[in-house]
């Protein structure tokens, strides 16, 4: 794949939005007409629930999706792995390739996925692009999709409600607008659908030198137990 400049593009559609957001989304959506069909959809119904004129309620939105009560988190390796060792070994075998590419990842761990954009545009080792795409972003992204659908959603606010008492504040939106963002993660995966021929289902093939490195500590564990 020659041209990934689009994947810097598409970084900023999941970050946390400021004033330009709205503006910079509509240009993340007019660089890929007529090339991505499927992800310019979902970025239309992405621009129609954002409340563009309403600063404070889409970084309402953003928060609630993503950080505070968040209906999942941007660093896939807690996708994929939660607190699980492995996911310090995916960090540090991402760490490397960041600074191969010369990368900044910011305040931002290596898992967080505009750092894993960003990153696929520098990349120079195709098989560890296909890596990236097969084995960490794609599944990620079904997992974090999953979790904006409505029963999800409703047995997230019953178990808060149960040990807390409360719902954090919701912003005056349409209630579809608080799963908003899973258009956008939607148009990602379909980015990646298209580039990198995915099929989409769970899980996908997670075997690559990332992961592999993991399995291999894990053999290494089992054999010293076993002594």
């Amino acid at each position: 794949m020659e041209q990934r400049s689009h994947y810097r593009l598409l970084a900023a559609l999941l970050e946390y939005p400021g004033a330009e957001y709205p503006q910079r989304v509509r240009q993340i959506r007019d660089s890929l007409d007529g090339l991505y069909p499927d992800a310019c959809a979902e970025l239309d119904r992405f621009l129609k629930l954002l409340p563009a004129d309403d600063l404070t309620t889409m970084q309402e939105l953003y928060t609630r999706s993503f950080d505070v009560q968040a209906m999942t988190t941007l660093d896939v390796g807690y996708v994929l792995f939660g607190d699980d060792y492995k996911r310090g070994v995916l960090l540090a075998n991402l760490n490397s390739e960041y600074r191969e590419a010369e990368l900044d990842t910011g305040t931002e761990l290596a898992d967080h996925i505009p750092n894993l954009l960003r990153l696929m545009e520098l990349l120079k080792d195709e098989e560890v692009l296909h890596d990236l795409a097969y084995a960490i972003l794609a599944p990620a992204l079904l997992e974090m999709i999953r979790e904006f659908s409505s029963d999800r959603i409703e047995k997230r606010n019953a178990s808060y409600k149960k040990h807390y008492k409360t719902l954090i504040e919701t912003p005056a939106v349409k209630v579809n607008a608080f799963t908003l963002y899973q258009h956008a993660l939607q148009a990602l995966y379909e980015v990646l659908k298209q580039d990198f021929a995915l099929i989409e289902e769970i899980p996908l093939d997670r075997t690559c030198d990332f992961l592999q490195s993991v399995d291999r500590e894990n053999e290494i564990e089992e054999r010293a137990g076993a002594h």
